[in-house]
């Protein structure tokens, strides 16, 4: 019997973040295994109606912050009834994804929701502490719908275990280590991006992700200066853009917008030492295809990146709020081609086993799990009447 899932995600194509990458490798999964699938995302200008296969049906939505936030509407529950999942997926819930959740227990369907945004970190960047118990309310009273919930970290796991929120694992995110590759440096393609803006001896200094506040890509400036030899590479789009390119003009800094597949792999390939200053990251994908790809990593002791960055073996982890840690960091890296190898080699092996395959297998289990926990409720129900 094939399982049947209903997937509904607060975010979708044709915006690229942590959440669409995971739920496009997700759909990949289930094309693989025969999963029967049903999408539901925002609706945005260029957002498909269908995805490998899987209709995608569109929700509702307003535009907050460049993304576009899905409403709840009353479709959900007749689609649920005659879609009849075996589970629901809801990935990285707010409005919609909180509306199918309590759609999914009003009927009966397990569920399994996936914590990958940190809400409550946003209450600080944007001077709201003020709100950080209403925010940590509406995690837990969301979360706490869900037959099973995901965290990708053991930080992400205790959050929500501190909230009240009951049945949290953890699951992480895969990488693709056939794309992010090594070997991709010897490409002509990546060979001709760095000829756009560096010289055969040149190193570059490299980030990919979006460019927003949070990700504190302006701290690229305080790198400004360590050595002539030293170039940069900004990969990606997002509202910082203009004004990073500002503040940038007259620095070695090369920008190159949005880019994907191939494109993407041969960039991460361009870069020799790979710097993400963002403390609030629930997870760090870049930094996973960055290791991949056997690049030495800066990244801070805060957030996600701890987990994902073994210091001195795969990496560098540095304190975000200490003056000149990165600074150094960098500089060391730069002048020591030997460490930024065995950092490299490091980085590589530590995510040999994270293949998106075995990753999106343990969700499946997950799956399986929340449907017999469901069947096991049913029971004890029927048997207490």
């Amino acid at each position: 019997m094939k399982l049947r899932v209903l997937l509904v995600t607060e975010s979708f194509l044709p915006s690229m973040n942590g959440v669409t990458n995971s739920v496009v490798k997700v759909l990949e999964t289930y094309r693989k295994l025969g999963v029967e699938a049903l999408v539901v995302a925002p609706k945005s200008a260029g957002t498909p109606s269908e995805f490998l296969g899987f209709q995608v049906i569109q929700a509702r939505s307003l535009p907050f912050m460049q993304f576009p936030v899905a409403i709840p509407g009353f479709f959900l529950g007749p689609l649920m009834q005659s879609f009849e999942p075996d589970v629901v997926h809801v990935a990285s819930p707010f409005m919609l994804g909180a509306q199918a959740l309590m759609v999914a227990e009003q009927l009966g369907i397990p569920s399994v929701a996936i914590y990958q945004t940190d809400l409550a970190g946003y209450t600080d960047r944007y001077g709201l502490k003020f709100a950080k118990q209403t925010v940590d309310r509406m995690v837990a009273g969301i979360h706490s719908l869900a037959t099973i919930n995901l965290a990708p970290t053991p930080d992400a796991e205790t959050y929500l275990k501190q909230l009240g929120v009951q049945n949290v694992s953890g699951w992480g995110r895969g990488v693709d280590i056939d794309r992010y590759h090594p070997k991709r440096r010897e490409l002509a393609t990546t060979n001709l991006l760095r000829d756009e803006f560096c010289g055969e001896a040149d190193i570059v200094v490299g980030y990919v992700g979006r460019l927003a506040p949070e990700k504190r890509v302006d701290r690229f400036a305080e790198l400004f200066g360590i050595s002539p030899r030293v170039k940069f590479l900004l990969v990606g789009d997002g509202p910082e853009r203009t004004s990073l390119e500002t503040h940038f003009a007259g620095q070695p800094v090369h920008f190159t917008g949005t880019l994907h597949g191939e494109s993407l792999a041969d960039a991460y390939a361009a870069i020799d030492v790979f710097v993400h200053f963002g403390t609030e990251e629930t997870f760090g994908q870049t930094i996973q295809e960055a290791q991949a790809t056997g690049l030495a990593v800066v990244a801070p002791i805060q957030g996600g990146p701890r987990f994902l960055v073994e210091t001195e073996v795969s990496g560098l982890l540095v304190d975000a709020h200490k003056a000149n840690s990165y600074q150094a960091a960098v500089t060391r890296l730069v002048a020591d081609a030997e460490l930024r190898a065995r950092l490299g080699e490091g980085a590589r092996r530590a995510v040999l086993r994270k293949s998106w395959d075995e990753n999106n297998l343990k969700l499946v289990r997950q799956y399986r799990q929340a449907i017999e926990m469901r069947r096991e409720r049913l029971v004890r129900e029927l048997e207490s009447v």
